[in-house]
C-alpha cells in the first residue's frame, strides 16, 4: 500500500493534536445522546461517537436501537459542530451510514476478524470519500489486521486509519483485552503514515486505567483516542464500567502530556516503552500469582491447625528450595536472587499460617 495520502483526512478533521473521538458505548435515547454531546463540547473533542448497532456475545443483550439513532447523531452534528462516527458491521449498515452522512465509520473487532464481512462493507462504500477506521481483530493476528485495511484500499478508499482496542485472551489478566503493544507497533512500523488511534475503554474494561493507557499510547506516538463517554455511566445500557462522564473525560485530556522527542531514534523509543509496559504487566501478574499462592498457604495452615501440626516443615522447605534453584539456573537467575525471593515468600506464608494457628 502507498500510504503517503493517509494522513490528509486527519488534518481535514482537526488542527488540534491528538484527535479525540468520544461518546457513549450505545446510543440509548435521543435525550441521552444530546445531553452527553452538549456536556463534552470542547474544541479538543472533534468527533462524537455512539454505538448504533451493538454486536453482543450472547443473544438477549442490548444490541442497539439501530437506524432510529442516526437522526439523533445528525442533531449532535448540527448543534455542537462535532463530526459524528458509528460502527458498521455489514453492507446494510454502510448504506444507512452513507444515507445519513455519517463522517467516520469504524469496523469493529468482531467484524475485522472476518474477511468476507470486511470485503462486503468495502464493496458497499466503494467510491465514497468517507473516513474508515479499522479496529484490530479480536485475536492477535497482525496479518488479518493489515488484510482488512488492504481490502478498503483496494476499492479506492484512501481515508484510512486503524484503532488499537486490545486482543481477547483466555488467560485472566489486568485488562479486559490485552494491549499486546508489540502488534500495534509492528503495524506502525510497516505503515507509519496510517494514523493509529487507541481505544483505552475496550482495553481496560474499567474506567480507572483509561488515563494510563491513553498516556502510554501518546508516548508511543499514537495520533488519537476513542474514549467511551456517557452522561451517567452507572446507568448505561452496555459496558457501564468502562465509560466515563464528560467531566472526567475533560480531566483525562487535561492530564495527558504530549512529550517532546529525545535524541533516541523512534524504534528505540518504541522498544523501550514496549519493554516497560510488559514489565508493568508482569508485575501485576506476579502480585496476582503471589496472592493466589498465599491463599493455598492459608488453606494448609487450616489443616495444620485442625491436626495440631507445627507450621515449619523443614523437609518440605528444603524440597521447595532445591526445586526453585534448579528451575532458576535454567532461567539464568542467580541463586542469591532465588534465595532472597523465596525466603520472603516462605516468611509471608509462615506468618499467615501462624495467624491461623493462634486462632
Amino acid at each position: 500500500m502507498k500510504t503517503k495520502k493517509f494522513n490528509s483526512w486527519l488534518k481535514q478533521i482537526t488542527t488540534e493534536y491528538p484527535l479525540m473521538i468520544a461518546g457513549p458505548c450505545s446510543a440509548e435515547t435521543e435525550e441521552q445522546v444530546l445531553e452527553t454531546a452538549k456536556n463534552m463540547k470542547d474544541k479538543r473533542i472533534q468527533v462524537f461517537r455512539a454505538g448504533v448497532w451493538k454486536p453482543r456475545t450472547r443473544p438477549g443483550s442490548f444490541e442497539g436501537v439501530g437506524e432510529k439513532a442516526l437522526p439523533w447523531l445528525k442533531r449532535v452534528k448540527e448543534e455542537t459542530g462535532m463530526k459524528i462516527a458509528i460502527e458498521i458491521a455489514n453492507a446494510q449498515h454502510a448504506a444507512l451510514a452513507l444515507k445519513y452522512d455519517i463522517d467516520l465509520l469504524w469496523i469493529g473487532a468482531r467484524t475485522s476478524v472476518n474477511p468476507f464481512a470486511v470485503q462486503e462493507i468495502a464493496d458497499a462504500i466503494k467510491g465514497t470519500h468517507k473516513t474508515i477506521l479499522i479496529k484490530n481483530p479480536i485475536n492477535p493476528d497482525l496479518s488479518l489486521w493489515i488484510g482488512a485495511v488492504e481490502r478498503f484500499y483496494q476499492v479506492g478508499i484512501e481515508n484510512l486509519g486503524v484503532i488499537h482496542r486490545g486482543f481477547s485472551t483466555f488467560r485472566p489478566g489486568s485488562y479486559r483485552n490485552e494491549p499486546n503493544w508489540q502488534i500495534a507497533l509492528d503495524f506502525k512500523r510497516q505503515y507509519p503514515d496510517i494514523p493509529m488511534i487507541i481505544d483505552p475503554s475496550h482495553i481496560c474494561g474499567r474506567r480507572d486505567c483509561i488515563y494510563d493507557i491513553s498516556q502510554m499510547a501518546l508516548d508511543l506516538q499514537y495520533q488519537g483516542f476513542m474514549i467511551e463517554t456517557h452522561i451517567n455511566p452507572n446507568e448505561a445500557w452496555s459496558d457501564a464500567k468502562q465509560q466515563v462522564t464528560p467531566k472526567n473525560l475533560l480531566r483525562i485530556i487535561d492530564r495527558l502530556c504530549l512529550r517532546k522527542q529525545s535524541f533516541i531514534d523512534p524504534e528505540a523509543i518504541d522498544k523501550l516503552e514496549f519493554y516497560r509496559q510488559n514489565i508493568n504487566q508482569l508485575d501485576e501478574e506476579l502480585l496476582e500469582i503471589l496472592s493466589e499462592r498465599m491463599k493455598y498457604a492459608q488453606e494448609i495452615g487450616r489443616i495444620k491447625q485442625e491436626k495440631n501440626v507445627a507450621v515449619l516443615q523443614t523437609a518440605r522447605w528444603e524440597q521447595i528450595v532445591q526445586k526453585v534453584l534448579t528451575l532458576g539456573r535454567k532461567k539464568e537467575l542467580s541463586e542469591k536472587f532465588i534465595h532472597r525471593i523465596f525466603k520472603a515468600i516462605h516468611q509471608e506464608s509462615i506468618e499467615k499460617q501462624e495467624k491461623i494457628l493462634k486462632k
